[in-house]
């Protein structure tokens, strides 16, 4: 199956760039390139990419808003977004995961990096790995921020699916989470797919955002 991808900068050289690395690759096609978060929104909604690669500072409208229109839509039928960025976990980054992004990529990394963080998204894999989630919730509660409103979907969560949440807002892979529970690594991923579902929520790094602005991550 192949992923459609949408590529937003607005440099043009890293456009053609990257999307020439990506349309070589046999799984991934390349169906629109936009300049600003404008285009992107318009583009993503007429084709329907399965991943936005997106980047954060543009003119018209920047990467923050452009991907909290486009991931507004129902938790599974949206595109994912990938946010690409020059600083590793800068508020840019914090305020685009926020506003529905999956996930991040640096511009500074290996280009076959990204193409592996595309792949990735699309399955909606966690993008971040347990270290980086660890050092990207502890990055901004140290900040003093407040907690925002609750997410209504906690109400409908177990007493162990809040447990396991909170462990998976602290980093903890499946592998992890099972050993921490003592239960089979298939159990682990039924209970992060039923909190997926009650929340509504795309992916395990949408889950780390939701638990910080919910209150349930506070120190780490």
């Amino acid at each position: 199956m192949t992923t459609r991808v949408l590529v937003v900068d607005d440099e043009a050289l890293l456009r053609t760039a990257f999307s020439s690395l990506i349309d070589a690759e046999d799984d991934l096609e390349v169906v629109g390139a936009a300049a600003d978060g404008r285009q992107a929104v318009e583009l993503a909604a007429g084709l329907s990419p399965d991943v936005v690669v997106m980047d954060v500072r543009m003119p018209v409208m920047d990467g923050i808003e452009a991907t909290r229109q486009i991931t507004s839509g129902p938790g599974a039928g949206a595109p994912r977004v990938l946010i690409l960025t020059t600083f590793d976990l800068d508020d840019y980054v914090f305020e685009a995961l926020r506003a529905g992004a999956s996930g991040f990529a640096l511009k500074s990394r290996p280009l076959e990096e990204l193409l592996a963080a595309i792949r990735t998204v699309a399955a909606g894999e966690a993008l971040l790995a347990p270290s980086v989630t660890r050092r990207l919730i502890a990055h901004f509660t140290a900040g003093g921020r407040a907690p925002a409103k609750a997410h209504r979907g906690l109400d409908e969560l177990t007493e162990r699916e809040r447990e396991v949440l909170c462990l998976v807002a602290r980093g903890l892979s499946n592998a992890e989470l099972a050993q921490a529970l003592r239960v089979s690594l298939p159990t682990a991923k039924t209970h992060v797919s039923r909190i997926l579902t009650k929340l509504d929520a795309r992916d395990r790094t949408q889950l780390v955002i939701l638990a910080y602005q919910a209150g349930i991550v506070t120190a780490m």
